[in-house]
């Protein structure tokens, strides 16, 4: 592939992506970026749709083929592409209203023969940022202004599944968003320079996502109970106590605090003692067993972003506090709590 197939050189793929730092406040603008364009992060996998000659195709981040998983995506980019175009952008799911990053899932470990179903059922949506190419030019040493209002005539006249990401450089209305739009699934903010060239490989874009404190259930530690290095973390779905996350490691302030309100289970407990490390984090490539030091279910407060499934948290949790003064049988699922939240 390459140039004979209408891509400027350098962008045949896998296509090699730009990166975000993440980042927990809001950032200034400053000479160098200029002003700052703020995006949706979406919920989604990241994926670059290239159109050359023989039709187009779809790379993950990690330049995995991802094209026989969406093959709608596919053929709406070869009708509303012209080749020579690579777009940067996020392959999502839309589930009443919401993102549904488990049907994104399903479709990767689907076989030939259910994968058809899955199409019809849930399909998919492309949703695009950036441009690296258009019409077999190199565009990667554009401004991102540049390459934003190419991108804007590329899509005129696109209809779903193909779209085009919002953006405001207006920093009221990104704060607006940070806060309204979590219930979408969507799950925070990339931020982004106008000034910038688009930067393969490095972290020059800033990611915020949006947290929310909830409470779960410690169900058990890994490391000593004396001296935990993390949280195991529970909740009680369908009447019984499941494993659905892990925090992130802690530090040994966090450890020794925590370790106060720790103590051996006082009966019979529901989790084994050896899990698989898919247990703790489903997407966990780690196939080794883990050791868990059980112990008496006490609630813990913790810092979490959107990534709830509905059965386990996607990303490690961060520990605020240990609430041993509430009981765990009180404690509710991220999805009730935001019903409770929003009203019905």
């Amino acid at each position: 592939m390459g140039i004979s197939a209408g891509l400027p050189a350098g962008l045949a793929p896998p296509v090699k992506v730009a990166l975000a730092r993440a980042v927990d406040k809001m950032p200034r603008g400053d000479v160098a970026r200029g002003a700052l364009l703020f995006e949706p992060k979406w919920d989604g996998y990241r994926c670059v749709a290239v159109r050359d000659d023989r039709g187009a195709t779809l790379w993950s981040r990690q330049g995995k083929e991802l094209s026989g998983y969406f093959p709608e995506l596919c053929a709406a980019i070869v009708s509303a592409v012209p080749p020579g175009c690579v777009i940067d952008g996020e392959a999502v799911i839309w589930s009443q209203g919401r993102l549904n990053f488990d049907a994104l899932q399903q479709r990767l470990g689907a076989g030939p023969k259910i994968l058809p179903g899955l199409v019809t059922a849930a399909p998919a949506n492309y949703v695009a940022f950036d441009v690296l190419a258009v019409a077999g030019h190199d565009a990667r040493n554009l401004p991102l202004s540049d390459r934003r209002a190419l991108l804007e005539e590329l899509a005129t006249g696109w209809e779903p599944p193909l779209s085009l990401s919002p953006t405001t450089t207006d920093r009221s209305v990104a704060e607006q968003w940070l806060e309204e739009l979590p219930h979408t699934g969507i799950e925070g903010l990339v931020i982004k320079g106008t000034n910038q060239p688009y930067t393969p490989g490095v972290r020059s874009w800033l990611k915020l996502k949006h947290r929310e404190t909830l409470d779960i259930i410690c169900g058990a530690v890994i490391g000593p109970i004396t001296q935990p290095s993390e949280v195991v973390a529970g909740l009680i779905l369908d009447g019984e106590l499941r494993i659905v996350g892990r925090s992130t490691p802690l530090k040994m302030r966090e450890s020794r605090e925590l370790a106060r309100w720790l103590q051996p289970p006082m009966g019979a407990h529901p989790w084994p003692a050896i899990v698989k490390g898919r247990a703790l984090d489903r997407f966990n490539r780690d196939k080794e067993p883990v050791a868990l030091t059980l112990v008496e279910p006490v609630v813990i407060e913790v810092s979490a972003d959107t990534s709830w499934s509905g059965k386990s948290f996607r990303h490690p949790l961060r520990i605020l506090r240990a609430r041993p003064e509430l009981s765990p049988a009180d404690v509710i699922s991220p999805k009730q709590l935001r019903s409770a939240v929003e009203g019905p």
